[in-house]
């Protein structure tokens, strides 16, 4: 028997919160110190070091994993800055991995899956925002416009193309992902075929140029599994930056009588499951891990918090 907030099989854990685990932060990102020569102001900075695998080095503590911060006099050259907790600044950069971080000892060498659900408040927030930031600097080394490369400025918030003048910001991709329900106690879940086996999830696909969520939305669910839905509506956000989503969750309404059609290129397998299927861990082999949003929203779906 699963938790009954659960829709995992027996033996994974739900997704616990008031929000999606990824959408957690405790900082304030100090935007406009980042137009400043020193976003710091003379403080001392904590740095995450991210190495080439996008991985960080980690400790356990006496609650739970937390990241180890390089304690660094100033901003380091090349550093991006994160923001300020508590008037400490934060600072992310790439690097290499080493065994212990100035003096720290460090016990693993993680990932934003594999740490980002259990870690603090705090330290998932700026890690989310390390992540994303530099995976944006890795691919936009070079002006889109001429080819020329790209200098950084604005603390690494900005690239701009010296042949041009022009100015680039980060950019992120939404993504809509939503639960198709039958009004009643059925939710249609399915699979790809690159996926382990036994592994379902809610649908989910990325929004056009010129379309809104919502009709992303009944078009994917339309392309995915040949559903018309109605009743679309809003649950959370989670930011995925793998490399650079933002994931979009909704609860959408589907006629259970409609026949699933399948696109072969999308969707290798795809049902109706029901709650209590869910909650007993008699659905699916696998459920998407709690660090999803897919996972955030499914618990809910399962516990009644959404219809």
């Amino acid at each position: 028997m699963t938790d009954p907030a659960s829709a995992g099989p027996e033996g994974t854990r739900p997704s616990r919160g008031e929000a999606p685990v990824l959408s957690r932060a405790a900082h304030d990102r100090a935007h406009l110190a980042r137009s400043l020569p020193d976003p710091a102001g003379g403080r001392p900075v904590r740095v995450l070091t991210v190495d080439a695998q996008r991985t960080v080095p980690v400790s356990e503590g006496p609650t739970g994993p937390q990241l180890v911060w390089d304690e660094q006099p100033k901003l380091p050259l090349g550093a991006v800055y994160l923001g300020e907790a508590d008037g400490v600044p934060y600072a992310a950069v790439r690097g290499e991995r080493s065994l212990t971080v100035n003096g720290r000892p460090v016990d693993a060498w993680s990932g934003l899956r594999e740490v980002g659900a259990d870690l603090a408040d705090l330290d998932a927030g700026l890690l989310v925002e390390a992540i994303g930031i530099l995976e944006w600097h890795e691919r936009h080394r070079f002006s889109p416009l001429t080819g020329t490369a790209t200098t950084i400025e604005r603390a690494g918030w900005s690239q701009r193309d010296p042949s041009t003048g022009t100015e680039f910001f980060p950019r992120t991709d939404p993504a809509v992902i939503m639960l198709v329900h039958d009004g009643a106690d059925r939710v249609v879940l399915g699979r790809q075929a690159t996926w382990p086996p036994g592994r379902f999830s809610i649908l989910a696909g990325f929004v056009e140029p010129g379309e809104s969520l919502e009709a992303a939305v009944a078009r994917e669910v339309a392309e995915e599994v040949g559903l018309d839905v109605s009743d679309v509506r809003y649950v959370a956000s989670q930011p995925w930056p793998f490399p650079q989503s933002l994931m979009v969750g909704f609860v959408a309404r589907a006629d259970g009588d409609q026949p699933l059609r399948l696109d072969p290129d999308e969707i290798e397998e795809a049902r109706w499951f029901t709650r209590d299927e869910l909650r007993a861990g008699t659905g699916p082999l696998a459920t998407p891990p709690s660090i999803s949003i897919a996972r955030y929203i499914l618990d809910r779906w399962v516990d009644g918090e959404l219809s």
